[in-house]
């Protein structure tokens, strides 16, 4: 029997739905972010990252790299196995103690990756609660969904921060245990979940709380804990869930919660318990970020104001930026082909690396170009990927907003 050919025939159907994807290979270069370097099968190449989830750049931060170096210098590099055999290093429980103090709550658990915190914590939570019923929101990330479904408990979608919908759902439950997944900032399309309704839903419906701050923290709020910091809901919140691998920079996820609920998730989960915790000199990058992060506002005011600038000069030149309340700006495509299309255009005609986002990330047919900009992007690289842009969408036929060309 030839094996391989399954799995030649399931790249085959990737090739012909056009959601192969590509990946390119590139060489961040400390201090000069968002600059990179392209080895393309032509050479290496000056590029620009326009699509990075180091959304402040602090992966360079000389404070970051600096603790990295001193740990791994003075500790050595790796955990040296899970935390129930190797014990659990000082800098790890550091890190657990600035993020709980981020989030306002009495302890937090950290994870190899957002995605693992995710998976792992939603399931070990819902398991442990006799009879709950999972309510998650329609457009809640994968590595939610794949939490609920290993769950195996009974769930149920509400429409995209459809609040009455919620509600529904909520009253049909009755008395039964009820735990509330969401996202607080959705990364594809920028929006952001109404927390203060969804948590008056909890309260009145005796309903538990989860939500996701993955491409919040460090970015909003006067110290970086998200947007329920900023919204004023954190305390009402049973579980936060972040990550260190976007605004920090780092690597790992986490939750964080009351000390009861956070032991039982280190105590059962599968995901936790059987994987070697994170290396001593990523937790010390990622506390260096988090304390930097809790008293500088610079990053994130700078980011806001470079996020409103792409979006009024692309909006100006008429490209179908989709709306967004956040720094998170996406561009409307559409065609799974032209999309990938536009990306490598982009990238071998311009210096500008914006990954496509195809199905199953969105769905078919809002097939889109997801732009980041980061407090480094200067109004020259703006200037820059606004004229490219425009040529590209010229040259595929794509379409572009009239009215604001009008209005120009």
């Amino acid at each position: 029997m030839d094996y391989s050919q399954f799995f030649q025939n399931a790249l085959n159907r990737l090739h012909d739905e056009r959601r192969y994807r590509v990946f390119a290979d590139l060489e961040r270069i400390a201090g000069r972010f968002p600059h990179a370097v392209w080895h393309s099968p032509q050479g290496k190449r000056n590029v620009v990252i326009w699509c990075s989830n180091d959304y402040l750049g602090m992966g360079q931060h000389p404070k970051v790299v600096g603790a990295m170096v001193e740990t791994a210098t003075r500790v050595g590099t790796g955990a040296g196995g899970t935390r129930n055999i190797a014990g659990t290093h000082h800098p790890l429980v550091q890190l657990e103690e600035e993020l709980a103090d981020l989030h306002g709550k009495e302890a937090s658990l950290l994870f190899t990756s957002g995605y693992v915190s995710n998976h792992t914590g939603i399931s070990t939570i819902a398991k442990l609660i006799p009879n709950v019923l999972i309510l998650s929101d329609a457009l809640n990330h994968n590595s939610m969904i794949e939490g609920v479904r290993e769950a195996r408990c009974d769930r149920q979608i509400f429409r995209h921060n459809d609040v009455a919908h919620l509600e529904e759902l909520l009253i049909a439950a009755g008395d039964r245990p009820k735990l509330i997944v969401c996202e607080s900032l959705y990364s594809m399309d920028g929006d952001v979940a109404p927390l203060a309704k969804i948590c008056d839903l909890a309260e009145q419906y005796g309903a538990m709380t989860y939500v996701d701050e993955v491409h919040a923290v460090g970015m909003y709020g006067p110290r970086g804990g998200g947007i329920a910091e900023r919204d004023g809901v954190m305390h009402r919140i049973d579980v936060l869930e972040g990550t260190l691998a976007k605004a920090f920079g780092c690597l790992g996820g986490y939750i964080a919660g009351k000390a009861e609920v956070i032991d039982a998730v280190r105590s059962y989960a599968a995901g936790f318990i059987f994987t070697t915790a994170l290396p001593p000199a990523i937790c010390s990058a990622a506390t260096a970020a988090i304390r930097h992060l809790k008293t500088s506002n610079w990053e994130r005011e700078r980011h806001q104001e470079r996020a409103a600038r792409v979006k009024a000069i692309l909006n100006a030149e008429g490209l179908p930026v989709m709306s967004s309340d956040t720094h998170i700006v996406p561009l409307f495509v559409g065609n799974p082909e032209k999309c990938k299309q536009a990306s490598d255009m982009l990238l071998e005609e311009h210096g500008i690396y914006i990954q496509p986002i195809n199905y199953p990330t969105v769905a078919k047919g809002t097939e889109r170009l997801r732009i980041t900009p980061s407090p480094y992007h200067e109004d020259a690289l703006i200037d820059h990927l606004a004229e490219a842009l425009l040529q590209v969408w010229e040259r595929l036929d794509l379409p572009l907003n009239r009215k604001s060309l009008a209005a120009e």
